[in-house]
């Protein structure tokens, strides 16, 4: 019987069942019972394939559970991101490692899409994967005008 432990965030949730998606490889869990997880939620959990086919899965243990809020920040992108901006194109992105723990990603935009660019990052489930992956405790999003910096927190 397969098993696994490891981190997902709740992807769907509904009155039967819920969907995990496994924040290391992408696979796609879908559980046979809801085990009262909300859509957004990070846990830390095993999981194991039920027989005779085993497509469906059964939570075996949570070892942890958590949200990862995901926030526009009114602040504008630090010196080290508007500079990073200027200096890539616009469609452009740059991943850099924090001090510390955690990464920030600034993404260089059209001016006139810069409010768009954080609306889509805020709604990009792979926004909270990332940030479940990396461990961190929250997301921040600065941006101004042609720049959005996405700061993964610990």
């Amino acid at each position: 019987m397969s098993e696994k432990t490891g981190t997902f965030v709740v992807t769907h949730v509904d009155g039967e069942s819920a969907v995990l998606t496994d924040v290391a490889d992408a696979h796609v869990h879908t559980l046979s019972a809801h085990p009262d997880f909300e859509s957004g939620d990070v846990v830390e959990a095993t999981v194991r394939a039920e027989p005779p086919m085993e497509v469906t899965w059964e939570v075996v243990a949570v070892h942890d559970r958590r949200t990862i809020p995901i926030e526009r920040s009114p602040e504008i992108p630090t010196k080290q991101a508007r500079d990073i901006a200027t200096q890539q194109p616009v469609g452009d992105v740059t991943r850099r490692e924090r001090a510390g723990e955690g990464e920030v990603h600034v993404l260089t935009v059209p001016d006139e899409r810069t409010e768009q660019a954080v609306a889509d990052v805020i709604d990009d489930d792979e926004t909270l994967r990332r940030a479940a992956r990396l461990g961190v405790d929250r997301v921040e999003i600065r941006s101004d005008a042609g720049v959005a910096s996405v700061r993964y927190l610990p």
